[in-house]
């Protein structure tokens, strides 16, 4: 039950990290998806928590927002969380 919650963690750390970069850079979905040669519906999905992306699609995603595969991968500054969760509680 542990490695469910911990791959839960992984797909929402990505999703978190790419949404962010991909509005820091000022692309829509479907320019960071030709960027990466991949389907728009698949950043969507991503970004939403819906898919479970392999390494070279990390790789490519990371390449077309200008990072790094394993900067999507680290949790964002704790200044950042907490201003999103200001945000949700409206």
């Amino acid at each position: 039950m542990k490695r469910a919650a911990e791959d839960t963690g992984i797909i929402g750390l990505v999703a978190l990290n790419v949404r962010a970069l991909r509005k820091a850079a000022g692309l829509s979905q479907e320019e960071l998806a030709h960027e990466a040669r991949i389907d728009r519906t698949y950043i969507s999905q991503v970004e939403r928590r819906q898919r479970n992306i392999t390494v070279s699609v990390l790789a490519r995603i990371a390449r077309a927002l200008g990072t790094t595969a394993d900067k999507l991968l680290m949790p964002p500054p704790a200044a950042a969380t907490e201003k999103r969760r200001r945000k949700r509680r409206g």
